[in-house]
C-alpha cells in the first residue's frame, strides 16, 4: 500500500479556522505539487481530504474526485487518520490532504515507530509505502517533496 501525506498549502490567517482559504502563494504551491504528483500518480489512488476549505482547495489543484473525511480534520488523533485510510493493509494507494501537527506525528510514527512532533512544511508531500521482507513489515519513505523545491 502507498500512503501519501499532503499538508495543505499556505492559507490566510484568521477565524473561523475551518474557512481559511489559500493565499496566492498557497495556490501556486498546491499547483506545483499537484503537477509533480500527476506525473507519478499511483494507480487506483483514493484521495481523502479534511473538511476545511484550505485542504479542499489544495486537493482541487490535483483532482476534483476526492472524499471529505471528518476524521482528517484538525485535532483528530493519528489512529483516526490511519483508520480512515486503511494503513497498512488497505491495499491500493491513498492520498491524505490534512494538517499539522497530525501529519507530522503520523510521519514520525511510520518512520520511527513513535509519535513525535515532526514538522511537514505547508504544501509538502510525503510518500510512504509498506512491504514485507523476510516476514517483517517495513515502512519505506519513497519521496519528500516540499512545494518550494518542485
Amino acid at each position: 500500500m502507498d500512503l501519501l501525506l499532503w499538508r495543505h498549502a499556505e492559507a490566510v490567517e484568521g477565524l473561523p479556522d475551518s474557512t481559511r482559504e489559500l493565499t496566492e502563494r498557497g495556490v501556486r504551491q498546491a499547483h506545483k505539487v499537484a503537477e509533480w504528483l500527476e506525473s507519478r500518480r499511483p494507480k487506483k489512488l483514493r484521495v481523502l481530504v479534511s473538511p476545511t476549505v484550505r485542504t479542499r482547495q489544495t486537493a482541487s489543484a490535483f483532482t476534483k474526485d476526492f472524499k471529505i473525511v471528518p476524521a482528517l480534520g484538525p485535532g483528530n488523533d493519528i489512529s483516526s487518520i490511519l483508520g480512515a485510510c486503511g494503513w497498512p493493509g488497505g491495499g491500493g494507494s491513498v492520498l491524505v490532504v490534512g494538517h499539522q501537527p497530525e501529519l507530522g506525528r503520523l510521519a514520525a510514527l511510520l518512520l520511527s515507530g513513535q509519535e513525535a512532533d515532526w514538522t511537514i512544511k505547508k504544501g509538502a508531500l510525503w510518500w510512504f509505502s509498506n512491504r514485507v521482507r523476510e516476514g517483517e513489515t517495513q515502512t519505506v519513505l519513497r519521496a519528500v517533496m516540499p512545494a518550494d523545491l518542485v
